[in-house]
């Protein structure tokens, strides 16, 4: 093999599909999550963007199983901008994070790459990629992963893993253990040499003759086929727990943030992370104003430029404004994303909230959340149907999965909401096409 001057990188970034994400919507449900701004940019621009800096990159890969026609535009942009190919590769079905990458190995080797980065979409970090790649290039085997510690009650949420202080080599990895094993944890970035693929293929031919060998019991046989198939293979439990403690994967750990995209109130946390990452790597992207000639803003603030926003608002700290959009005067933001298209008029406010698409707030309305979130253990919240202007019918139910942005004190307008004047809408969920007229708090409106 060539020195490190010659031999070429390939990245592939996993962007999942329409059957997961569910935790993400409304704001999923007229477009893919990937595509979602974050810091005035689609998530998946992120990790891509950070793929530009690693050194020989030859080509960048989005694998997914959303249809091609809804990434087409997108990564014919990128590609231009950034110039650098980027291809969307549409899987058939969900082949696991290991199978994905497995399934497309003739087109990610078409390049002869002497090393393949994976990132998931849905992570949100500085991506420190060069870094990663020198450091694996000392360690050697097959892979290195990104990690960072994490406070010991919340790492059971994800992979924890345990690593040699001195050597860095992977001894141990379990997958959402049930009692606390380490408190670094996998943030869902790897560098693999080719021999990933070695390692994947012999997963697969164990699991298909294990199902060779054994009748599948009547539980098994109710269950999605793509997860009883040869072909799905985790990364995690199937490559990385077998693998630790082989001298066969290492670990780079990162000081600097890391947090999952799971869930719109994450995308809002996650925006104010990229933003002040922005205030050192990209400042001329930050808007500025005193308030004369311009609105006065706070803090890191990005503002389209086809966005119209009047120079008596006050914006920041955190807002993210996009295209077309038009900001009234009088009006205050504070840590939001307000999406393409929508109104703000005069003296509204919005703060700790997502404004959909072609949504509009009436005059001298807030939209917020609680500014000290309540116990909502034991809870009702109330789903209310509302039609237009009709009053809504409103049934109760507890605590559930759905009312987990709540929890976070985000309110979430989907597309096309109207919200009238002298309305306040606090800690809520608004499906799209939904107008408005009295104030809720705590609901989820349907």
């Amino acid at each position: 093999m060539g020195s490190s001057m010659d031999e070429k990188v390939v990245a592939v970034i996993m962007v999942g599909g329409p059957t997961k994400g569910t935790r993400f919507r409304p704001l999923s449900l007229n477009i893919p999550k990937p595509l979602f701004p974050i810091a005035g940019q689609p998530m998946v621009h992120h990790p891509i963007s950070a793929c530009k800096r690693i050194p020989n990159l030859a080509q960048i890969y989005l694998v997914g199983f959303y249809e091609e026609r809804e990434f087409a535009l997108y990564v014919s942009a990128i590609s231009n901008e950034l110039k650098v190919p980027v291809r969307y590769l549409r899987e058939d079905k969900p082949h696991g994070s290991a199978g994905g990458l497995y399934h497309f190995r003739n087109l990610i080797m078409e390049d002869d790459p002497s090393h393949i980065f994976l990132l998931n979409c849905d992570v949100c970090c500085s991506f420190p990629l060069p870094e990663m790649l020198e450091a694996h290039r000392k360690y050697g085997g097959i892979g290195t992963l990104l990690v960072i510690k994490v406070s010991p009650e919340s790492a059971s949420q994800f992979g924890e893993l345990v690593a040699d202080p001195v050597t860095n080599e992977l001894l141990h990895y379990t997958e959402k253990p049930e009692t606390f094993v380490s408190d670094r944890i996998n943030c869902g970035v790897y560098v693999f040499t080719p021999d990933i693929f070695t390692a994947i293929r012999e997963v697969s031919s164990q699991t298909k003759d294990t199902a060779t060998l054994r009748r599948v019991s009547s539980v098994e046989a109710l269950q999605p086929a793509t997860r009883n198939s040869t072909d799905f293979v985790r990364l995690d439990q199937d490559i990385l727990s077998p693998l630790a403690g082989k001298k066969q994967l290492y670990t780079y750990e990162t000081k600097d943030f890391w947090e999952q995209i799971k869930s719109p109130g994450m995308s809002l946390r996650c925006s104010e992370l990229y933003l002040s990452q922005f205030r050192l790597t990209s400042p001329q992207v930050l808007a500025s104003g005193d308030g004369t000639k311009s609105a006065i803003v706070i803090g890191d603030v990005f503002i389209h430029p086809s966005a119209k926003v009047h120079p008596t608002a006050k914006i920041g700290p955190n807002v993210s404004i996009s295209a077309n959009a038009r900001v009234g005067p009088g009006v205050r933001l504070i840590s939001c994303i307000i999406l393409d298209d929508v109104e703000i008029m005069e003296n509204a406010v919005v703060t700790n909230a997502i404004v959909g698409w072609k949504s509009s707030i009436g005059r001298w309305s807030r939209v917020q959340a609680c500014s000290s979130l309540k116990s909502l253990t034991f809870k009702c919240f109330c789903l209310v149907s509302l039609n237009n202007h009709e009053p809504g019918s409103i049934l109760c139910r507890s605590q559930a999965e759905g009312v987990y942005n709540s929890k976070l004190g985000v309110t979430i307008l989907g597309d096309s909401v109207a919200v009238e004047d002298e309305v306040v809408v606090i800690s809520s969920i608004v499906l799209p096409n939904k107008t408005l007229n009295v104030s809720v708090q705590d609901e989820i409106i349907l």
